[in-house]
């Protein structure tokens, strides 16, 4: 038996079931003039995924539900399968409010399948995430609570979806999204659908967000379930992009088959694209009548370069932003930001603005000029020591009065103080001006290892509407510097004096970049070392750091070039100072800091914002930590033997 099946790899405007139908039901009648047996949407088809807590809002319920009955009406001839809440206004979920299920439909001629072998005419999610930007059980009633209500356990509950098909009754495993990754779970819905028997083909329905790598691995644990349960399986996901407030998530689509024996017959590309693909596959054969596809690895640069564009040019034109506004300095963060910005929104859209003061080195000011030349974007040089001088001579000057002793005092600008004054002087005065004038917003240019320990100031370099390569680490930042070059514009737009330079904020005399003086972090050690505190699915800490570093075995662990560490620092103490610098600023004004900073633009497995939370609880080490450095700073390591050695 050959099915024609037409994979609808749409757009989902989050929060918008009106134009999420229309396209669905566009889709359709294209499947349908295409002679498809079945097509198949993403998960939260309807809705969107990410809402916030619109999901509380009723009247936003009932309309999903009234566009999903627009979309089972269309079903004529054509089966149908998509993702919409689910909701069942008779009961209540743990919440109080009435109850979600985060559903799977399938609808052939205008009737809902399914509804035989299950409490609803849908089918729900079992395993529901509640990690990273995920909240399911915030708002939706899982499978597994409903098998506990009905005194069940979620196994009895996990059946086949039977469809007609010429007279003959196929079996869709249908799962939703997470239902896949159950590595970590209890409960295998796969399995258990698997074990009803009947099964002709497994179909998940995702709305998964991109994540560097994520498809490789996702393509191991799917082709992993198919080759397991000899049934061809399809992943059918969805593209846009969508936010939860402080983190902007792309979505690529990357839709794909495989066949009994867990091998790519198709898949969706480029990503980042909207498509209706018909793939016609022998259930009989379970999908042997396509040759295996070779899937390229998803690790490389181009990746990100992808989701960037892409991310920028979805969230700009869903706040309406037409212009940007960027402050280049003539280093790598701005450079890679003006770029990015110039191929996704058109070089005619962008301001730039150099913003000098006594500190910023002829170098830099004549790499920003290039960089503006090179991109063709509209530029201008606006000064800012007088503004800064007058800001410190008028706080200076003005007297500070107790109006009732009538004691007063001045006060004082340190030379720290005033690097702040610099920072903020460029964002919150010139942008935040020039950006109204040019009738657009002005980006924030940090990268991941300055949001990582606050390495930026509040009001100043950490404003702006949207931080686009905040989830770049700084050695990421170069690369994709050289990838732009290299194979975008395939010219040297950004150039390669800026790449070659130290990198610098230039707000003191003590980061001279002609004397090769720069930022105090040592990208090639720190990117690494506050990766692990971040990133890591088992966060470091400095107890973890420091017994690698006395068991000699901390670059190894980091993934940082062997020999780093002793030649920054070249003492246990040193090397302990070094720690605790950074870790008391992760944890401490890095926090207040990142709480107020743009949302940022997610590529990695965890972004700033929703997808890393934080609470402001200030520093803690543990109480091994306190032992190791005890023991590290009356102790050093013996060289030919991994034990601590009295130092004499």
């Amino acid at each position: 038996m050959k099915l024609r099946i037409a994979l609808g790899q749409m757009e989902i405007i989050p929060g918008r079931p009106d134009l999420n139908a229309r396209t669905m039901l566009e889709m359709i009648g294209q499947a349908r003039a295409k002679g498809a047996h079945m097509v198949i949407f993403p998960e939260m088809s309807i809705p969107g995924y990410l809402l916030g807590d619109t999901w509380e809002q009723r009247a936003f319920l009932r309309d999903c539900e009234e566009y999903g009955r627009e979309i089972v009406n269309a079903s004529d001839n054509l089966t149908v399968l998509f993702g919409n809440v689910g909701i069942d206004w008779e009961r209540k979920g743990d919440d109080g409010r009435v109850r979600k299920y985060n559903a799977f439909f399938v609808a052939r001629d205008g009737k809902l399948l399914g509804g035989d072998n299950f409490p609803y005419p849908f089918r729900i999610k079992t395993l529901q995430p509640n990690y990273r930007e995920f909240d399911d059980d915030r708002h939706f009633y899982s499978l597994r609570k409903l098998a506990q209500e009905l005194e069940k356990i979620p196994e009895d509950l996990l059946t086949p979806v039977y469809l007609p098909v010429d007279g003959k009754q196929v079996g869709l495993g249908c799962f939703l999204c997470e239902d896949g990754w159950a590595e970590d779970y209890f409960t295998k819905p796969i399995t258990a659908i698997h074990e009803k028997g009947g099964v002709s083909l497994f179909i998940n329905i995702s709305c998964s967000p991109f994540t560097l790598g994520k498809n490789s691995k996702r393509n191991r644990v799917f082709s992993k379930h198919a080759r397991e349960t000899g049934v061809p399986l399809i992943y059918v996901n969805n593209v846009g992009v969508q936010n939860n407030g402080k983190t902007i998530y792309t979505f690529d689509g990357s839709s794909t088959v495989y066949n009994k024996n867990g091998e790519v017959i198709y898949y969706s590309h480029p990503a980042f694209r909207q498509s209706l693909d018909i793939i016609e596959l022998d259930l009989a054969s379970g999908g042997e009548n396509f040759s295996p596809l070779e899937v390229p690895e998803d690790h490389a640069i181009g990746f990100i370069h992808q989701a960037l564009c892409y991310g920028i040019q979805k969230f700009t034109a869903a706040i309406g932003m037409k212009k940007v506004v960027i402050g280049i300095s003539g280093g790598i963060d701005s450079a890679v930001s003006a770029a990015l910005y110039a191929k996704a929104m058109g070089p005619e859209n962008l301001l730039l603005v150099n913003m000098p003061s006594r500190y910023n080195s002829q170098t830099t000011r004549n790499l920003a000029r290039q960089l503006a030349q090179n991109l063709n974007c509209s530029y201008t040089v606006l000064p800012i020591q007088d503004a800064v001088d007058f800001t410190v001579k008028q706080i200076e000057s003005t007297p500070v009065i107790n109006p009732v002793t009538g004691v007063q005092f001045h006060l004082k600008i340190s030379p720290f103080m005033a690097e702040n004054i610099q920072a903020r002087d460029r964002s919150a005065r010139v942008l935040a001006a020039v950006a109204a004038a040019f009738g657009g917003g002005f980006t924030c240019n940090a990268n991941k290892a300055e949001t990582t320990v606050g390495y930026s100031t509040l009001y100043g370099d950490q404003a702006g509407f949207l931080a686009a390569i905040a989830d770049l680490w700084k050695h990421q930042v170069y690369a994709l510097a050289r990838y732009l070059n290299e194979e975008v514009y395939r010219l040297e737009v950004i150039p390669q004096g800026i790449i070659d330079i130290v990198p610098s904020a230039e707000l003191s005399f003590d980061q001279a970049v002609d004397e090769g003086k720069g930022d105090p972090i040592a990208y090639p050690y720190h990117d690494y070392l506050f990766r692990s505190f971040v990133q890591w699915w088992d966060k470091a800490t400095p107890e973890d750091i420091l017994h690698w570093y006395a068991e000699g075995v901390l670059e190894e662990k980091l993934g940082c070039a062997p020999g780093l560490v002793k030649e920054l620092f070249p003492t246990p103490r040193e090397f302990i100072a070094d720690l605790e610098r950074w870790w008391n600023l992760y944890n401490g004004i890095g926090v207040a800091k990142r709480i107020q900073a743009p949302p940022i633009l997610a590529v990695s497995r965890r972004a700033f914002g929703f997808d890393h939370r934080e609470a402001q609880n200030g520093v803690y080490y543990t109480r091994r930590y306190r032992e190791l450095k005890d023991k590290l700073l009356g102790y050093i390591i013996g060289t030919d033997r991994n034990i601590f050695c009295h130092q004499k």
